[in-house]
C-alpha cells in the first residue's frame, strides 16, 4: 500500500511509453482537492533526465503505471535523486474511461489513483533480480518453443503415416533422422520439410539447454539459491524462479505474507448472510504457485520424507488430491521464507537424496561448461557439497585430494 508518512510536496502522474512520456504535476492531499499545476505532453523519453532535473524536486513523488519500461524509468529517475513508485496496472486499468482517453487524461488519473490510497505499489527489483527474471523468461520461452517444434514434427510424421517408437529422442544425433528416413519412401519436397522441422527442433532444444545450464550454474554459485535446493521437491529451476520473483525476502514480514504473495491462501467471501470459501486460483503470483504445486505433486507422488507422509495422511483424511497438494505447497512456501531469511541450521552431512540432486544439477551445467570453467566434475561436486553445508561460497584447491562426503540418513527437510 502507499506510504505517505514522508512529506511529499507534489505528486506527479507519469504516463510512460517506449519513446515518449506525459507528466501531470498535481498539488493537493486528495483526488477531489488535487489541482493540476502543469501538464507536459508527449516529451521524448531521451529527455527524461533533463526534464526531471529541471521541472521536479527531490521532494516530489513520481507515480507511474506498471508497463514494459516502468522499472527502467524508476532506475533512471533514482540515478538523479528523484523518487518514483510503480502502481499495479490491473487497478489503474479499471479506472480508464471508455468514452475518452489520451496520455494527458491517463497521467492525471494515475496521480489521483495514488492520492486515493487504493492503488497497490509494485516492488521494483534490483538489477540482479531483474536479470534473473529475464533469464527465466528466456528459459520458459525456449522450453515452450521446444515443445511446439516437437509437436509439429510428430504431427507432420503422423499425417504421413509415420509413428515413431516410444522414447525416440528426436533431439540427439542422427539416429532419429535415419529412423524417419527409413520409415517410408519420402519425396524430395517431403524430406525437405522433415529436415527443416528437425533443424528447428534441435535449435530450440540447444537454446533450452543453454539457458538451463546458465540457471544451474547460478543456483550452484549462489549460497542462498543453493540452500533452497535442500527442500524436497525443489531443484534448480524452481529455486531460481523463487529467487527471481520473490526478490528481497525482507519485504515479506512473515511467512503468511509470502504465502499470500504466491496465492496459496484460500479465497473467501463473508458478506451479509452468505458465506463462501473457495480455492487458490485467481489471486497471487501464478507462475510461482504453479511451480510450487508441481514440486508438491512430486513430493506426494514419490517422496518418503516427513512432509510426504503428512500429505498422504491429509489425503486419506480429506479425500482430495488437490487439497493435499496445495497444503504441501503452502508448507513449502513457509519453508522457503525461513531459508531465504537465513533461519536454517548447518548440515553436518548430506543425505543420499541431496547428493543425487547435486549430481543432477551438475549434469545440467554440462561437461563442456565444466571444461570452460576449468573444473573437474569431482572437484566441482565437492565445492557444492561444502557450500551446502556451510552456507557460503567455498572454492577447493584443485591440487589437493579430498575424501568424498559420506551419505547419512534422509533429512527431514
Amino acid at each position: 500500500m502507499n506510504d505517505k508518512t514522508n512529506v511529499v510536496e507534489r505528486v506527479i502522474g507519469f504516463d510512460s511509453h517506449p519513446d515518449s512520456f506525459t507528466a501531470a504535476i498535481l498539488r493537493g492531499p486528495t483526488p477531489a482537492a488535487a489541482v493540476v499545476d502543469k501538464l507536459y505532453n508527449k516529451l521524448p523519453m531521451a529527455q527524461l533526465s533533463d526534464w526531471a532535473q529541471k521541472h521536479t524536486t527531490p521532494q516530489d513523488l513520481i507515480v507511474l503505471e506498471a508497463s514494459g519500461n516502468s522499472f527502467q524509468v524508476v532506475r533512471t529517475l533514482a540515478a538523479i535523486g528523484r523518487v518514483a513508485k510503480v502502481l499495479e496496472s490491473c487497478h489503474i486499468g479499471k479506472l480508464k474511461e471508455a468514452h475518452a482517453n489520451n496520455d494527458k487524461i491517463s497521467a492525471v488519473r494515475i496521480g489521483k489513483a495514488y492520492l486515493a490510497g487504493t492503488a497497490k505499489e509494485v516492488w521494483v527489483p534490483d538489477l540482479k533480480t531483474q536479470e534473473w527474471r529475464d533469464w527465466f523468461h528466456a528459459y520458459r520461452k525456449a522450453t515452450k518453443r521446444t515443445t511446439q517444434m516437437r509437436s509439429r514434427l510428430r504431427s507432420y510424421l503422423s499425417d504421413n503415416g509415420v509413428r515413431l517408437k516410444a522414447g525416440t529422442r528426436l533431439t540427439h544425433g542422427s539416429e532419429a533422422q535415419e529412423q524417419i528416413r527409413k520409415a517410408r519412401s519420402w519425396s524430395v519436397r517431403q524430406w525437405q520439410v522433415v529436415e527443416i522441422l528437425l533443424a528447428d527442433l534441435r535449435h530450440a532444444h540447444q537454446q533450452r539447454q543453454h539457458w538451463h545450464s546458465l540457471i544451474a550454474q547460478e543456483v550452484l554459485a549462489e549460497p542462498q539459491l543453493l540452500a533452497l535446493a535442500r527442500l524436497c521437491g525443489v531443484r534448480e529451476i524452481i529455486a531460481f524462479a523463487l529467487a527471481a520473483f520473490i526478490g528481497d525476502i525482507k519485504r515479506f514480514a512473515s511467512p503468511k505474507k509470502l504465502v499470500k504473495y504466491v496465492g496459496l491462501n484460500p479465497a473467501f467471501d463473508d458478506s451479509g448472510d452468505s458465506q463462501w470459501s473457495g480455492g487458490i486460483g485467481g489471486h497471487g503470483h501464478k507462475l510461482l504457485r504453479c511451480l510450487l504445486t508441481e514440486g508438491a505433486q512430486a513430493i506426494l507422488r514419490c517422496s518418503k520424507t516427513d512432509l510426504a507422509r503428512w500429505g498422504r495422511k491429509l489425503l486419506a483424511t480429506k479425500g482430495s488430491v488437490n487439497l493435499a497438494v496445495c497444503a504441501i505447497a503452502r508448507k513449502l512456501t513457509v519453508a522457503v521464507w525461513y531459508l531465504m531469511m537465513g533461519r536454517w541450521t548447518a548440515l553436518n552431512e548430506l543425505d543420499a537424496r541431496l547428493l543425487r540432486k547435486v549430481s543432477s544439477m551438475i549434469s545440467a551445467v554440462g561437461q563442456p561448461t565444466l571444461k570452460t570453467l576449468g573444473k573437474s566434475r569431482k572437484l566441482y561436486r565437492e565445492e557444492i557439497h561444502q557450500r551446502l553445508k556451510n552456507g557460503f561460497t567455498y572454492v577447493l584447491d584443485p591440487h589437493k585430494t579430498y575424501t568424498p562426503l559420506a551419505a547419512a540418513n534422509p533429512a527431514k527437510v
